[in-house]
């Protein structure tokens, strides 16, 4: 799969049915991993299954030589995670918060894995990334695709998630000024990048000439608005963690990181491809900011 290539649809109910039969098999051994480690903190819990779900998945990623397998995992596990810390929670001080915070978490996750699944042409469709690595590793590919791929996500979500902890365990402050301005950010992250997604599949649904370059909307200010709504969106739920419990502010490692990935990694990766691909994309990076909004257009 290339970043431009979009034909909806073409995903097959087989194919469809593997990946749910891999996600739903991740989900029931790992309940039963945590269920058997239940004695330790639920945060160590949830990382065990966690890290035993994305063996799992892994597993099915090489059986069915296709890393892609693993991309849903990272919206999905969120929702697991913060369903056990909410279950492990319940009968917090405060009750309005985890569901304000599980509500968000919810519809970013629908709205994230149904946006994988629209755009997944099925079991022959892998990510352009991946297929780039195949061709630098070669032989070592699969160790990459475990360590890369599958391991690193699953470990930057996890610490992402730490403020749910807070939330839905260690809840020890009523509503405050923080937690509006959580909502704020969270609710607005979601929107940035659902209208950022929606832009793009516009633009690539009009069949654009090879050197066209989506260069409005929200894409006017900056040159990857779907990863700023996706980083505003981890800090959002930072910001939860540190109005339900000032002493989890270590909790910002997640949110940082995720960021330094997109910073370092994925952007860096998809300007270089770009630049291959639009021979006009060199000159829209030197004119439009990577991530942070320019509010002002330049005439």
């Amino acid at each position: 799969m290339t970043d431009d290539a979009f034909v909806p649809g073409n995903s097959t109910a087989r194919d469809r049915l593997v990946v749910a039969g891999a996600y739903l098999l991740a989900l029931i051994v790992s309940a039963l991993v945590g269920m058997y480690v239940s004695d330790l903190p639920p945060i160590w819990v949830a990382a065990l299954a966690d890290l035993v779900g994305t063996a799992l998945i892994f597993e099915f990623s090489l059986r069915l030589d296709n890393s892609s397998l693993y991309d849903p995992y990272w919206s999905l596990a969120p929702v697991v995670i913060a369903a056990y810390w909410w279950f492990v929670g319940v009968g917090a001080d405060v009750l309005i918060r985890p569901a304000i915070v599980l509500a968000l978490v919810l519809v970013w996750a629908v709205r994230l894995t149904m946006n994988w699944f629209r755009r997944w042409n099925g079991l022959r469709d892998e990510d352009w990334r991946y297929v780039m690595l195949r061709e630098r590793h070669g032989k070592r590919y699969w160790v990459v695709s475990w360590m890369g791929i599958h391991l690193l996500p699953t470990v930057l979500v996890f610490l992402g998630c730490l403020p749910l902890y807070a939330v839905l365990v260690e809840s020890r402050t009523a509503i405050n000024w923080i937690d509006i301005a959580a909502i704020l950010l969270t609710a607005m992250a979601i929107w940035i990048e659902a209208r950022a997604d929606v832009e793009l599949h516009r633009f690539r649904t009009a069949e654009p000439a090879p050197s066209d370059i989506l260069d409005s909307g929200l894409w006017g200010l900056c040159r990857h608005p779907n990863y700023l709504g996706e980083v505003l969106f981890w800090w959002g739920l930072f910001a939860f963690g540190l109005a339900a419990n000032p002493s989890y502010w270590w909790t910002g490692v997640g949110a940082l990181s995720i960021t330094l990935l997109f910073k370092y990694i994925s952007i860096p990766m998809i300007d270089e491809r770009m630049m291959e691909r639009r021979p006009r994309y060199e000159e829209r990076m030197r004119s439009t900011p990577a991530i942070i909004p320019r509010l002002r257009r330049r005439s």
